[in-house]
């Protein structure tokens, strides 16, 4: 069995303009004059830091929040296709046609309206992408608003650099936090 990681490392991945940028303190520590006896250290991060999962409560108020959606979404079998550009609604047709349920697609990429709603008829139960958001600055609202207007669960920065087209096993599932929006995921691929 290969496992892939396809996480961004948290603390120097890009941030999205506005968001808070990831930091930590070590509260308890051995790096003390008289060192504690174990670390613990608190945590500054967004919900959309690093790769992480948009659940539909992200654009879509009163939906599901990230410890309500259903983790057979985050985990199981998805297709890794390598594409560049604007994915057309003809390009989302094309990879529709090879059945995922799960599509990460891997390259500089921005999801069009029309290829949202593509994905949104297919019944696809999630989409990743490696850039830090699905659409355009213009369309993103619009495109997130279709994918989680349909529970298709956004997996957003993520690195497909070492994983080859094809089909694995995808587990990424969000932190079981109520009320959030978002969540930081450990993303993995695994050879099938």
């Amino acid at each position: 069995m290969k496992i892939t990681d396809i996480t961004r490392e948290l603390f120097s991945a890009k941030v999205y303009p506005g968001d808070p940028v990831p930091s930590y303190r070590h509260m308890m520590g051995y790096d003390k004059e008289v060192p504690d006896i174990c670390q613990v250290s608190e945590l500054f991060l967004g919900s959309h830091s690093g790769t992480h999962l948009d659940a539909p409560l992200h654009f879509l108020e009163g939906e599901k929040d990230v410890s309500q959606v259903e983790l057979s979404r985050a985990v199981g079998e998805c297709l890794v296709v390598s594409a560049e550009g604007e994915i057309t609604a003809e390009k989302a047709r094309e990879f529709m046609a090879l059945s995922p349920e799960r599509l990460l697609i891997k390259g500089d990429t921005t999801i069009t309206p029309q290829s949202a709603e593509v994905f949104a008829e297919g019944g696809l139960l999630t989409l990743g992408v490696e850039g830090m958001t699905v659409g355009t600055k213009e369309t993103g609202p619009q495109v997130h608003r279709i994918l989680l207007g349909a529970e298709i669960l956004i997996i957003e920065s993520l690195d497909l650099s070492s994983a080859e087209d094809g089909k694995y096993i995808l587990s990424a599932a969000p932190l079981k936090m109520a009320g959030l929006d978002g969540s930081p995921v450990r993303a993995i691929l695994i050879s099938i």
